[in-house]
């Protein structure tokens, strides 16, 4: 892999994992006024919608058959269970809150990486990984105030398990086929299930739902769930899955800085110290060998 290939993919790393941080006080934005359940279909609809676009405007034709398997299996994690997961979870926690504990998700996006896409970072990678992950629970535990783990953070820990793997799988098969087809079909798959139930869920005083939710919904329907895929999968196909995943440890406080201008969440000092030094765990992490296969 050369210099350049890799640090293209860093630099669409770091700008998907901006894209992504916008998923949670989006999210928190639309379930003011939305059902979690109707909000993650209809984000599932407008995705699959727009894809189905995109790939009839492009003449796309189906990927060979025996790709279809694991397309279903990564759009089941990627497209439905960690969408409609991370809504529940902001039903009962803040944009703020959720961002922190997803710090944890590149350290399991490496550990899936290594087991389904048999990646194999070295030893440095690892304790890097883990430091910036240990500082993360420690931020949420801080913040937490000693009250221990909500129901929220189950369903945060769901959302984690989903999005590592659904990463993993969608780097797979852009060695395949272009990153952001691999997404297209995903949502495409699921659009018959999503656009029933928009319409089953459909809520009955929708003409009182404000504005901003809508907005949220919007936000999550065409970028969360499908234009960020593109870019984070081309960073992937480039840099490499752990690689790749390790940047996603700044998005915690993407997400603080987003929710505090989004959800008009306070923010606190402490967090200036804990974002420097997950920082420096992505920087030396990222000097780290990763052997790819």
């Amino acid at each position: 892999m050369t210099a350049s290939r890799e640090n293209l993919g860093r630099l669409l790393g770091f700008i998907g994992m901006c894209m992504f941080a916008g998923t949670l006080p989006a999210t928190r934005l639309a379930l003011l006024g939305l059902d979690p359940l109707f909000l993650t279909a209809a984000r599932g609809a407008i995705a699959g919608s727009a894809a189905l676009a995109v790939l009839l405007l492009s003449g796309r034709k189906p990927p060979p058959r025996w790709l279809w398997g694991e397309i279903c299996g990564t759009a089941f994690c990627t497209a439905l269970a960690y969408p409609l997961l991370a809504a529940f979870a902001m039903t009962s926690v803040p944009a703020a809150h959720g961002g922190v504990v997803l710090g944890i998700l590149p350290l399991a996006t490496a550990a899936a990486a290594a087991l389904i896409a048999h990646e194999r970072p070295s030893r440095g990678f690892w304790l890097a990984s883990a430091a910036g992950a240990a500082l993360v629970l420690i931020f949420t535990l801080r913040q937490g105030a000693g009250m221990g783990v909500s129901v929220g953070d189950l369903f945060l820990l769901g959302t984690i398990a989903a999005g590592a793997i659904g990463y993993t799988m969608s780097a797979r098969l852009t060695g395949m086929m272009p990153g952001w087809e691999v997404i297209s079909w995903q949502v495409v798959i699921l659009l018959p299930f999503f656009a029933a139930a928009t319409i089953a869920l459909w809520p009955a005083d929708i003409a009182s739902v404000p504005t901003a939710c809508w907005v949220g919904l919007g936000y999550v329907g065409l970028v969360s769930q499908y234009t960020s895929f593109f870019v984070f999968n081309a960073a992937m196909a480039r840099a490499g899955i752990a690689r790749t995943s390790q940047i996603m440890l700044l998005q915690p406080f993407v997400i603080i800085a987003l929710a505090v201008v989004v959800n008009g969440e306070p923010i606190q000092g402490e967090t200036v110290f804990f974002a420097a030094a997950v920082v420096a765990t992505v920087v030396i992490g990222q000097r780290m060998r990763v052997l790819r296969r």
